[in-house]
């Protein structure tokens, strides 16, 4: 690297902010492209090499876990000013909670029922058709956000993302209780999560509730394993209320609250405590978001809204493709597919669930891997759902060929996807940032600070996060 690991942030900061102009042209702008879309994009790629050298320079530094959480927040600053980048879903959040402002139920009628405004106009075309998927307290923040902003596009997207942020913060405190439980040093934890790429330039710019489901999902969890389990699992109700994957975790955090009321090994009295308990905390806090919401539980029945999409992301959608491409004449391979990997999933949750019931930081660890398994096995992945799996998994121990494989893959997740949301990269580019993650990944797995290599690359350090112990 040309910098030291003490200008990282702002080495970071000045891509963000060269990623945030181009955003303005090459993003996710709602319009048709511009002549000046190729310098916007030129900027914008540049920046975000600028943000993933800083990224990679912060982890091989001696960063604290203060500087690491000052950098994620400087960097994303930027690009809260912006247009989304990556993806048009902040769009559609926003038609969706017209539907709910102009007084419907999102989960019966679409945006495209609505007369044309500025709001349906920016969204994408399919997805004006598709009733919302999101839970209660999604819906009641994309409304009341309309309430104040009216028809201003580009006032709406950042005053949701404002309202998505406390997600951030969210992760930035629980992070490190996580670690104190499970044993990784919080500033690599928090270097793999609230600093990555994935989050800053995914996630937060690209205005997905997925921040807030994983910061209250971080949260409750860390509650839970420490001194308010009933607050814990409030939250992580709320998590569910934004975005229905958070309630895989439930299960198993039942168990963590079982381990912790009995000091050791569960009894069934203990077990059946934390069982009502819980069940009861989860459906008074579904059921308050509910009615403030003003809505009911019809987003059950609308969570395969977006089944039209084909991913290769997830193995069950993938392999039905691959099917369909060897065998033209099997026309339901993708949907047969995707009914296995249902029956797949169910088993290996199943599986990761039982033998979390010791509680604690075994059955924290079990709920990441069963959001892993969710991210790959449900019929539709996006790059950055593995955001959900990722801000528990983070504080467990992992070695640094894993942590190596995490970078280069949030690497490639981000630029799989075109600036704009929607055109498709060229094939040469694939390519080419194929091979730009798999640098990520090198320069993750053998760092070098001040010219020399670390040794016993075994986990993070205060001397070096990618580094000896």
């Amino acid at each position: 690297m040309i910098f030291t690991g003490k200008s990282a942030t702002a080495v970071g900061l000045t891509g963000s902010v060269l990623a945030a102009v181009g955003a303005f042209e090459a993003g996710a702008t709602g319009r048709d492209p511009v002549p000046g879309r190729t310098l916007a994009t030129v900027s914008l790629y540049v920046g975000f090499v600028l943000i993933l050298a800083a990224w990679v320079r912060l982890g091989q530094s001696a960063a604290s876990t203060r500087e690491i959480v000052r950098a994620a927040w400087l960097w994303c600053v930027p690009l809260l000013c912006a247009p989304p980048l990556f993806s048009t879903d902040l769009y559609t959040y926003l038609a969706q909670g017209a539907v709910a402002h102009a007084g419907l139920d999102p989960y019966t009628h679409v945006a495209a029922e609505l007369p044309p405004s500025p709001i349906t106009d920016s969204a994408a075309g399919d997805w004006l058709s598709i009733s919302s998927p999101y839970g209660p307290l999604q819906i009641l923040i994309v409304k009341s956000v309309l309430a104040v902003t009216g028809e201003n596009v580009l006032l709406g997207t950042f005053m949701t993302r404002l309202a998505l942020l406390p997600g951030l913060a969210l992760i930035c405190f629980s992070v490190p209780v996580l670690c104190r439980h499970l044993g990784a040093r919080p500033e690599r934890a928090l270097w793999m999560t609230a600093a990555n790429p994935l989050m800053v330039l995914c996630v937060v710019s690209g205005g997905h509730n997925d921040l807030l489901m994983t910061g209250l999902l971080a949260a409750g969890t860390a509650l839970v394993l420490t001194h308010a389990p009933g607050t814990g699992f409030a939250l992580v109700a709320l998590a569910a209320a934004v975005k229905a994957p958070a309630a895989v975790a439930l299960p198993f955090l039942v168990w963590v609250w079982a381990a912790r009321r009995s000091g050791g090994w569960p009894s069934a009295r203990d077990h059946v405590f934390a069982f009502v308990s819980s069940v009861s905390v989860v459906v008074a806090t579904f059921g308050l978001c509910t009615v403030v919401a003003g809505v009911d539980l019809g987003w059950l029945r609308t969570l395969s809204g977006n089944s039209a999409l084909e991913p290769w992301l997830s193995i069950p959608t993938a392999a039905g493709n691959l099917v369909e491409a060897v065998l033209p004449s099997a026309t339901g391979a993708v949907a047969a597919c995707r009914v296995a990997g249902w029956g797949v999933l169910a088993c290996l949750v199943t599986l990761l669930w039982w033998r979390s019931r010791a509680g604690g930081a075994t059955a924290v660890r079990g709920a990441a891997a069963a959001l892993l398994a969710t991210v790959l096995l449900v019929p539709v992945t996006l790059p950055w759902y593995f955001t959900w799996p990722l801000v528990l998994g983070a504080a467990a121990v992992w070695p640094v060929s894993r942590v190596a494989v995490a970078a280069g893959v949030s690497t490639w997740l981000v630029v799989s996807t075109h600036p704009d949301g929607k055109t498709l990269l060229p094939p040469w580019g694939f390519g080419v940032f194929l091979t730009l993650s798999i640098g990520v990944g090198l320069l993750t797995a053998f760092p070098r600070v001040s010219g020399q290599a670390m040794r016993s690359p075994t986990n993070f350090s205060t001397s070096g996060m990618i580094s000896r112990q």
